[in-house]
């Protein structure tokens, strides 16, 4: 297994984990912005299979995370850890300072992974989520170097 940045041959495998545990995924088109200049996008990958992956838009000195997702079947092997290192190792070598995420409220297993990762809660975006609808916790982080 390896963590890696998502290219063009990744975005198939990132839009089908999208589309397995996300009621409202992102297309394979839209997921494209992850290779480009404002975006990054890293990918856990075994052989040639994508297990897991996170993106984040970036505007000056601003990141926000947009998805970080494990495919069930390869959940619980700290993938997303690797993957959410990766992000915020590049964050910080491109000068991001503050990185800013949304989180279902129920979600205990992600806001425990941002917390060891010293995300904290800032705010919350009522019924933010659909599918169930649901809140929406505002969690960030202060980067340094």
């Amino acid at each position: 297994m390896s963590v890696t940045r998502i290219g063009p041959q990744h975005l198939a495998g990132v839009a089908a984990i999208e589309k397995e545990v996300f009621a409202n995924p992102w297309s394979e088109k839209s997921l494209e912005l992850l290779c480009g200049d404002t975006a990054l996008g890293f990918a856990a990958i075994d052989g040639d299979t994508v297990t897991a992956y996170g993106g984040m838009l970036t505007v000056l000195d601003e990141g926000q995370i947009t998805n970080i997702a494990t495919h069930p079947d390869h959940r619980r092997q700290g993938l997303a850890a690797k993957v959410l290192a990766a992000l915020l190792e590049e964050a910080r070598a491109r000068g991001i300072v503050s990185v800013t995420l949304e989180v279902r409220a129920s979600n205990e297993a992600a806001i425990s992974l941002y917390q060891k990762f010293d995300f904290s809660v800032v705010g919350k975006r009522v019924r933010f989520y659909t599918q169930p609808t649901e809140d929406a916790l505002i969690m960030q982080c202060t980067l340094t170097s």
